[in-house]
């Protein structure tokens, strides 16, 4: 496996891991760089991927912890659905990729990596972009901090926080 200098990954790799669902104790922490969750509402949260494909991949995450969509309430669903929308906007207005991959992976047989909390992933592409490079190579190019990312996108969500009210 190749390796790729990615310093702000230290601090996670050797502190101590929380037990529990991180999706339902990050909420709780807050707005911030630090859970990098960038917009909350009734019943779901936004939050950048700790471990991205690529830089601004994002989540849509339901409040509740549930292991599958069909636990979801119509207004849940309804919110979820509703927060893909200005996820796409922001990264467009802050990235302008090519295209997005928007889905769900359900379980750990169909690819989740927190398979007990579901969530829709937001992904911005760029043609050319590397993603065949972790399929091929078993590496993953990020070209910048998650605090970068993060401080670029929350002004678009804090818009979104005053369409809101």
């Amino acid at each position: 496996m190749k390796q790729i200098f990615a310093p702000w990954r230290m601090d996670y790799i050797i502190s101590e891991k929380p037990e529990g669902c991180v999706f339902c104790d990050l909420p709780g922490q807050g707005i911030n760089d630090e859970t990098l969750i960038l917009y909350r509402g009734a019943g779901a949260f936004v939050i950048m991927n700790r471990y991205p494909y690529v830089s601004g991949h994002l989540m849509v995450v339901p409040n509740r912890h549930l292991e599958h969509p069909l636990l979801l309430d119509p207004v849940e669903w309804s919110e979820i659905n509703d927060l893909v929308i200005p996820c796409v906007q922001a990264l467009k207005n802050v990235f302008n990729p090519h295209g997005f991959n928007i889905g769900m992976n359900i379980g750990q047989a169909g690819g989740a990596g927190i398979h007990e909390h579901i969530h829709v992933h937001v992904i911005p592409r760029w043609t050319g972009d590397n993603n065949m490079v972790p399929v091929l190579t078993d590496t993953r190019v990020i070209p910048e901090s998650l605090e970068e990312t993060w401080k670029k996108l929350i002004p678009e969500f804090k818009k979104l926080e005053q369409v809101s009210k």
